[in-house]
């Protein structure tokens, strides 16, 4: 049996278990640890679930940022900055990664508080998260404001790209099952996927299009 939820009974409903249902209903989303530093060189860390892929020519990646009601400090400190890491979390860190959601003073960096180690390469000084099986460095490019809830999309472009050499397949795939790579389920539950499947590039069933094509001549 399906439980209905009307609009109307969504709107409706007690305010954590809301958050709670249309968080989960969307299903699996990529759990990624967001580095970033402010001008003043305070580094930070937080965890994002919105992390999208836009485009592979040139490499783009988008994310979300709730209201900036309340301070934002990795939204700040890419406008301050322009440059940002992603990085993917593992199924060892996922509770230390989580609790970088909690709310600390602005001039207190997360990795004080979590036992996750910042990783500082070549001439960035943007901190990678040391272990992480793929990072990523980003540049801001530009952001679009959502006006139906007051949000903001963020782009970057990939400057550069870090993945442990045994993930990556001969035709380029990075095997993120192997590398014990989490997702995150609704707002707090964390899944490691321990299968994949992979199928061919697909392309018309020529039998199905000809019964088509019979079925309209």
């Amino acid at each position: 049996m399906m439980k209905r939820f009307l609009r109307s009974e969504i709107d409706a409903l007690e305010h954590l278990y809301k958050i709670n249902l249309i968080n989960s209903c969307s299903g699996f989303k990529p759990a990624n640890l967001i580095g970033s530093i402010s001008n003043n060189k305070r580094p930070n860390v937080a965890v994002f679930s919105s992390v999208v892929h836009m485009g592979s020519a040139p490499p783009l990646m988008g994310m979300v940022f709730r209201p900036l009601t309340v301070p934002r400090d990795t939204y700040k400190n890419i406008k301050e900055t322009k440059y940002y890491t992603i990085n993917h979390i593992h199924e060892e860190i996922t509770q230390e990664a989580h609790h970088t959601s909690a709310k600390y003073p602005l001039e207190f960096s997360e990795f004080d508080a979590t036992k996750l180690t910042p990783q500082y390469r070549d001439e960035w000084d943007v901190p990678f998260v040391k272990n992480a099986p793929v990072q990523l460095l980003m540049k801001y490019e530009e952001e679009y404001y959502i006006k139906s809830n007051d949000t903001i999309l963020l782009i970057g472009s990939i400057e550069a790209l870090f993945i442990k050499e045994n993930l990556i397949k001969h035709d380029g795939f990075v095997d993120l099952v192997e590398g014990n790579v989490t997702a995150i389920n609704g707002l707090d539950a964390y899944a490691t996927p321990k299968e994949r499947r992979r199928y061919d590039y697909q392309r018309p069933r020529q039998d199905v299009l000809a019964q088509f094509e019979t079925n309209n001549n």
